[in-house]
């Protein structure tokens, strides 16, 4: 299967999950899948990122020599939110080595603190900061303020659940 042919073609569901059976633990596949990812043009990393998310939580190893690569990504000013949406999907999911919590809390709290980013990005960032979060006493405290801050003003209902979600998590 030529990935970036397919993708460039068409962008579907049913498509997703032919990529995410096709790569399933190939290394190699999964490597053409990031290169079109990472290649820039809009719409095709936009096509690429929904596979790419679905591929990186069903073989997690696979992720591994990408951290950086993604974070990246998820803080490149003007990436459609599909991008930022699906990263922070795999990040939800996924462990992320410890060495890269850092910059991915960074980023989820930026996201988190940004009115006008797209429900479910917020909602991932949201989930996202939780999980990394929660061992650490002072993280913790902040991300609770932040989200009690948040819950005051009126959200969409998939932001309250995450945040009640987190709340309760949290306390």
């Amino acid at each position: 299967m030529n990935i970036e042919q397919r993708l460039t073609a068409e962008h579907s569901r049913a498509l997703t999950m032919a990529i995410v059976k096709y790569i399933g633990a190939d290394t190699t596949r999964f490597k053409e899948l990031m290169f079109v990812f990472l290649k820039g043009e809009h719409r095709l990393t936009q096509r690429a990122a929904w596979p790419l998310s679905y591929a990186c939580i069903a073989e997690p190893k696979l992720v591994r020599p990408y951290f950086s690569k993604l974070i990246d990504e998820l803080n490149r000013p003007g990436n459609h939110p599909a991008i930022k949406r699906n990263i922070l999907r795999i990040f939800q999911e996924i462990d992320i080595p410890e060495k890269y919590q850092g910059a991915v809390i960074d980023a989820c709290f930026k996201i988190i603190a940004d009115p006008l980013q797209p429900v479910a990005v917020m909602a991932f960032a949201i989930s996202t900061a939780t999980r990394l979060c929660k061992p650490h006493p002072e993280l913790k405290k902040e991300l609770l303020l932040v989200l009690e801050q948040l819950a005051v003003y009126p959200q969409t209902p998939g932001v309250t659940v995450r945040i009640k979600r987190a709340l309760k998590e949290l306390t």
